[in-house]
C-alpha cells in the first residue's frame, strides 16, 4: 500500500495559546511549500489542544498538506488526523500501530539510532533522525550524523531530518538522503517572542528551506548521474 508521506518541508508548530496566529502562520507555511504540518503543543491545555488541533487540521486539508500529529493518538483520532508522529516515551510502537489501523500515517522518532530505525520497518511509515544540527528548541538533544540518511536511503527508508534545520543547510540533508526536513523556528520564528511572525515571513521562510531542498536534491542527482557515467 503506497501512502503519501511528508517530503521535503516538513513544519512543525511552535507553542503557542493564540489560536488564530497559529491557524494563519500554518496556513503560510503551507503555502510556502510545506507539504506536511505535524502539531505539537506542550504547554496548553486538552480543550485548547482539540481547538487548536481541529484549526490546523481544516487548514491542512484546505491546503493540500498532510497533518499529522505528536504524541497523542487520541487527539488524532479525534481530529481525524492524517497520522500521527511518536518518540521514545510515547508507547510501543506496535501497538500504537494496532491502534492507529493501517490506513494512517505512524512516524517514530529515532534520534541517533539506525538500529531503532530498522526495527520500525514493517511498524512506521517513516523514522526521524536528529538532532541533526544544533537545535534551539532541543539544545542537549543527541545528534544524528548526516551519514545516518545516506544509510536509511539505501535500506529503502522513507527518513525525516530534525533539529537545528533552515534555508542555509535543507540542502546538505536532501543531498545526504532525507525525504523531508522537520522544521519550527527557522519557518515560525522564535518561541516566545511577545510580537508572532507575520504571515508574510513565514510564507517566506518555507519557501527558501523548499528551494534550498530541492537544490540538494539536484545536486545529488548530478553526481549520481556522474558516478554512473564513470
Amino acid at each position: 500500500m503506497n501512502k503519501r508521506l511528508p517530503t521535503g518541508l516538513y513544519a512543525l508548530t511552535p507553542d503557542s495559546a493564540d489560536d488564530d496566529w497559529l491557524a494563519e502562520a500554518v496556513a503560510a507555511a503551507i503555502r510556502g511549500g510545506a507539504t506536511a504540518v505535524q502539531y505539537r503543543s506542550k504547554s496548553v491545555d486538552a480543550a485548547r489542544r482539540l481547538r487548536q488541533a481541529s484549526r490546523l487540521g481544516e487548514a491542512c486539508r484546505a491546503g493540500g498538506a498532510l497533518f499529522i500529529v505528536n504524541d497523542s493518538l487520541e487527539l488524532a483520532r479525534a481530529v481525524g488526523a492524517d497520522g500521527l508522529h511518536i518518540g521514545r516515551d510515547d508507547g510501543d510502537p506496535a501497538t500504537v500501530r494496532a491502534a492507529l489501523g493501517p490506513q494512517a500515517i505512524l512516524g517514530v522518532s529515532c534520534y541517533d539510532a539506525f538500529e531503532r530505525a530498522l526495527a520500525m520497518r514493517g511498524i512506521a511509515d517513516y523514522c526521524a533522525f536528529g538532532s541533526v544540527f544544533a537545535s534551539a528548541v532541543k539544545p542537549a538533544a543527541v545528534r544524528a550524523p548526516l551519514e545516518l540518511f545516506t544509510r536509511a536511503r539505501g535500506a529503502g527508508m522513507h527518513a525525516v531530518a530534525i533539529g537545528g534545520i533552515d534555508a542555509g543547510n535543507a540542502g546538505q540533508v536532501a543531498a545526504a538522503g532525507a525525504a523531508a526536513v522537520a522544521v519550527i523556528t527557522a519557518v515560525f520564528g522564535q518561541a516566545g517572542n511577545a510580537a508572532h511572525t507575520d504571515a508574510s515571513a513565514i510564507e517566506a521562510n518555507a519557501r527558501r528551506i523548499v528551494e534550498a531542498f530541492g537544490s540538494g536534491l539536484q545536486a545529488a542527482g548530478a553526481m549520481s548521474s556522474t558516478s554512473t557515467a564513470r
